[in-house]
């Protein structure tokens, strides 16, 4: 899996996953689409949001909403390069990427943030630093880029609603914009949360929410550090739309999707853990860890296998859940003595 891996132009066809303003949409992959949501819904271990997978359908033809790329962001993302770690398995048809979102900012029906984010703006863009590092305050997108060349790594995302994606992202390791901060031997622990701003994010002036805002995740330092973990800036090519997470997102493949916090606006250097949204809203089925793991059930269904977007009437792409996601020679050594259906 290591190693310099081909980009996911070289392992799909590039046609059926872009759209205009330089990327070109090819027709069977709607065809293909219209067959996937059908099975999808079809298709029930978890509950599943049927109403966002028709709607993959309503945007054939459109210009998929996206914020306005800041053009000093433009020939960085173009300079990106096949980075390490990637999988060699067929990315998921961007369609699916950008418009089946879990993104309670924005609502909670998979085809939610789509529509409500199409307005959201992030530029300027401003991230805060605060805790036990030697260097802290508040950052502007551009120099928090800067210094970073971008890769393209093509990683497995494994929601814990078990469904799952393969994602072609941009952007760099997560390991080296925290060295940028110096963290001092106190910090044991990276708190990241989300930008609170009811006005833009409809779903955080709700009066019927699941969870408290900010949304708050966090990581240990060694987990943080991690060669796999990765700051996302971009996806198949071009800047993150704000469904995914503009204009900074986590990814951190072994673990469930939820930990891949999005609109990144502060990260924090902690002595003591931090409580996490999910957890905080309901510990008993979601723990702070949050590794896949396919031996621990969550309390309302099994982890062992997981549906993989899109699948078709004739094939569900229902697939056995891999310990850690398919990272474990990456990542196990970090859990080592580690009871993993407690701290889970």
């Amino acid at each position: 899996m290591a190693g310099m891996q081909p980009r996911s132009s070289e392992i799909t066809d590039e046609r059926t996953f872009m759209r205009r303003r330089g990327f070109i949409k090819a027709a069977g992959a709607i065809a293909a689409g219209a067959v996937a949501s059908r099975a999808l819904a079809a298709d029930s271990a978890v509950a599943t949001n049927t109403s966002a997978e028709r709607r993959i359908l309503v945007h054939e033809g459109e210009v998929l909403h996206s914020q306005a790329t800041p053009p000093w962001l433009v020939p960085k993302l173009r300079e990106a390069v096949p980075g390490n770690f990637s999988t060699n398995e067929s990315a998921t048809p961007y369609e699916y990427v950008s418009q089946y979102n879990n993104f309670y900012e924005f609502g909670t029906d998979k085809g939610d943030p789509v529509e409500n984010a199409r307005d959201f703006n992030s530029e300027p863009w401003t991230l805060e630093v605060t805790g036990e590092a030697d260097r802290t305050g508040k950052f502007n997108l551009e120099d928090i880029l800067k210094p970073h060349a971008l890769e393209e790594r093509i990683y497995r995302l494994r929601c814990v609603e078990a469904w799952s994606m393969v994602v072609p992202w941009i952007g760099f390791p997560l390991a080296d914009l925290i060295r940028r901060f110096e963290p001092n031997s106190n910090a044991k622990f990276v708190r990241f949360e989300t930008l609170f701003d009811p006005q833009q994010m409809p779903g955080q002036r709700s009066r019927f929410t699941a969870i408290d805002y900010p949304y708050v995740e966090g990581l240990r330092i060694d987990e943080a550090v991690n060669e796999l973990a990765f700051v996302a800036i971009g996806l198949y090519g071009r800047s993150l739309p704000p469904q995914n997470g503009a204009p900074l997102r986590l990814v951190v493949p072994w673990k469930y999707g939820f930990k891949s916090i999005k609109s990144i606006a502060r990260i924090s250097f902690l002595r003591e853990r931090p409580k996490t949204t999910w957890e905080l809203s309901n510990s008993r089925e979601y723990g702070f860890y949050a590794n896949v793991n396919p031996e621990v059930d969550h309390p309302r269904w099994s982890q062992g296998s997981e549906r993989r977007l899109p699948g078709s009437l004739f094939s569900r792409s229902r697939t056995e859940t891999l310990m850690f996601n398919g990272y474990a020679p990456q990542v196990a050594h970090l859990y080592t003595g580690m009871n993993l259906k407690r701290n889970f």
